[in-house]
């Protein structure tokens, strides 16, 4: 089966979040179920200057007069299959994230940028490229949406075959444009209702997916059920609710060659849940490093996130004196909402040796606080799927989660029935308000204070099992059910 995924961000090469994570693992899971899958990625930067064996396949026509583009095919490093990259030096070739400059504004012709990459994904879906033709074309959020329109437009030719598959990895990040900016998109006139990319009197790349995939997938079952509902719907509830025959919900995985406390290089001590002896120098290096005092009596909170609303960052702030007063420590590696970054650096110069905070995405540290934090921070008002918690119960490092999407599918609250039974693995909040939240606090807190039913709480986190191979297979289903009988 010839799978293409079409992706903004690669890991290790470029990721601002989990999708990253996802674009980088789940070709390589595809491959060992079977599959033949590749990838198609825009030219930024940091890809373009690692593809290696390069050649040409095909330019790609703009739907606008200025600028060029081509589809070039090669190879990256850690992938042993072969990668489309779609090189347009004057849409990819700039400072700053993929989304916008370094000041954080996003670009003004980003309908261009990901349109294109729509564009290049049917193309090779129409058979550019001679010597390998998708039958799926495997769309991964906003940024790919458009490939879903583009590819139902040449099926209307009679141009490819080539069916869809669209995920969602955040529903509330929809890229949303004017109106105007329609005819810059290469698609016919009638893919402008509200049966097409039409949304609220602007064109949405999100509903383009939803609207044309032949499939829908989202990152896990809890989540697929919220979209359907009004409160987390953004507005595309109903559409969702009308193709709730082909939504799928499949949890994210978590690659644990690169995310495993006992191969991982970046720790300053390789452990496992049958020698956890190591995490315990883990912490004293993070300690060390953040400059927090080295006390091993003290729990370390981690938090590795985006400094955003959604990610419930004003609960951690409004119940920080609890963490505090009872002799907690956090760790903050993230930023976004400059007043979120404002707050926590304010809290980190009151109390230097008990929070510090740190900024950017660096990955290096991100598995240093995971491997040396006691509790990871993942207090979401909603949450697709999350990673953070999947990363914090490999390394030991029980989580602290809001009970909603991904976070309710993957973690165990630490109740009295769960402690007995062994299958406790974090803590868990139901109500997304301050007092729920500390609640929870209280629950980390008091269950450190007994050091062998903490033990035990992590060895069972340490043991759960996120693999990519369980969601490559759904995905495969997923693929042959919407490849019609007898094509190809």
């Amino acid at each position: 089966m010839r799978v293409l995924q079409v992706s903004a961000e690669l890991f290790p090469l470029l990721k601002t979040g989990g999708l990253a994570d996802v674009a980088g693992a789940l070709p390589v899971a595809l491959a060992a179920g079977g599959a033949e899958p590749r990838l198609l990625v825009p030219g930024f930067p940091a890809i373009r200057e690692s593809l290696v064996n390069e050649c040409a396949v095909a330019p790609v026509a703009l739907p606008w007069s200025e600028g060029r583009a081509a589809l070039l095919r090669g190879r990256l490093p850690g992938f042993d299959m072969p990668v489309y990259v779609l090189d347009a030096p004057g849409l990819f070739d700039r400072p700053g994230n993929p989304y916008g400059d370094a000041a954080g504004v996003a670009y003004a012709d980003n309908h261009r940028r990901f349109a294109l990459l729509g564009l290049a994904a049917a193309r090779l879906a129409e058979g550019v490229d001679a010597a390998w033709r998708p039958q799926i074309v495997h769309a991964h959020d906003w940024h790919a949406g458009l490939a879903c329109a583009h590819i139902a437009a040449s099926r209307s030719r009679r141009r490819t075959e080539a069916r869809t598959v669209f995920t969602v990895h955040n529903l509330a990040y929809q890229g949303l444009f004017p109106a105007d900016h329609f005819c810059d998109l290469g698609l016919p006139p009638a893919h402008y209702a509200v049966e097409g990319v039409e949304f609220y009197g602007q064109v949405s790349f999100m509903k383009a997916g939803l609207h044309f995939a032949d499939a829908i997938t989202t990152v896990s079952p809890t989540y697929a059920r919220e979209i359907q509902t009004s409160e987390q719907g953004c507005g595309l509830d109903g559409l969702l609710r009308h193709r709730a025959d082909v939504l799928h919900g499949i949890l994210n995985g978590v690659d644990y060659a690169v995310w495993s406390p006992a191969h991982d290089r970046s720790i300053a001590q390789a452990y496992s849940v049958d020698r956890p002896e190591g995490k315990a120098d883990c912490k004293a290096a993070l300690q060390r490093e953040c400059g927090l005092d080295v006390k091993a009596e003290a729990p370390l909170f981690g938090i590795v996130s985006r400094l955003t609303e959604q990610k419930g960052l004003p609960l951690v702030l409004e119940a920080l004196k609890d963490l505090i007063d009872a002799g907690g420590q956090l760790v903050i590696l993230g930023s976004g909402d400059a007043r979120l970054e404002a707050e926590f650096a304010a809290a980190a110069a009151r109390h230097p040796g008990q929070i510090a905070r740190r900024t950017g995405m660096d990955e290096g540290l991100a598995h240093r606080i995971y491997a040396g934090s006691d509790v990871m921070l993942v207090p979401s008002r909603f949450e697709p799927c999350g990673l953070t918690q999947l990363y914090g119960l490999s390394y030991g490092a029980l989580p602290l989660v809001h009970r909603v999407g991904g976070l309710a599918d993957t973690i165990v609250d630490t109740t009295l029935e769960d402690l007995a039974a062994g299958t406790a693995t974090g803590f868990v909040f139901n109500a997304f308000n301050a007092d729920a939240y500390r609640r929870a606090l209280r629950r980390a807190f008091a269950l450190w204070s007994r050091p062998e039913y903490w033990g035990r709480v992590r060895q069972a986190a340490m043991r759960q099992h996120f693999g990519w191979d369980d969601a490559a297979l759904r995905y495969l289903a997923v693929y042959r059910d919407v490849i019609p009988a007898g094509s190809f």
